[in-house]
């Protein structure tokens, strides 16, 4: 039986995952310029890293929360440090001055392409974990 998720964990597995991402060149990702779909792909990727060893609640990165159990209610966010994306989690002013309700598991990467190897390397600059009540501008 798997270890259940906790967020305590959660955090510690993030980092791991992207010190090991951080070495591996990817042919999947060479040439792919569009933010959204390395995001996409950097979020299945960590979601099957915990799913391989840990028991959670998968949602569904298009339409909610990443991991919308109690416990752990959190979103994962990819984005670039060239291209940061310009989306914004808040559907209204409410969350924008309350918070989100839920945590943030905030990726940032710098990617690298090796045209003669024609693999792709994320080198991953940050990683951090955002409580939900840190979410809103008004605190």
């Amino acid at each position: 039986m798997k270890q259940k998720l906790s967020i305590e964990i959660l955090v510690k597995e993030a980092k791991a995952f992207c010190k090991s991402e951080s070495k591996l060149d990817n042919p999947d990702l060479f040439g792919i310029t569009d933010g959204k779909a390395v995001g996409t792909f950097i979020e299945h990727k960590f979601q099957d890293y915990l799913s391989s060893k840990y028991s959670y609640k998968i949602g569904s990165s298009a339409n909610g929360i990443d991991m919308p159990s109690k416990d752990i209610n959190t979103d994962i966010k990819v984005t670039s440090i060239k291209q940061p994306q310009s989306s914004c989690p808040f559907r209204n002013a409410r969350q924008k001055i309350y918070g989100l309700g839920y945590n943030l598991l905030l990726f940032v990467y710098e990617k690298n392409d090796d045209p003669n190897r024609k693999t792709s390397r994320l080198n991953f600059v940050h990683c951090s974990f955002i409580y939900k009540n840190r979410t809103a501008d008004y605190q």
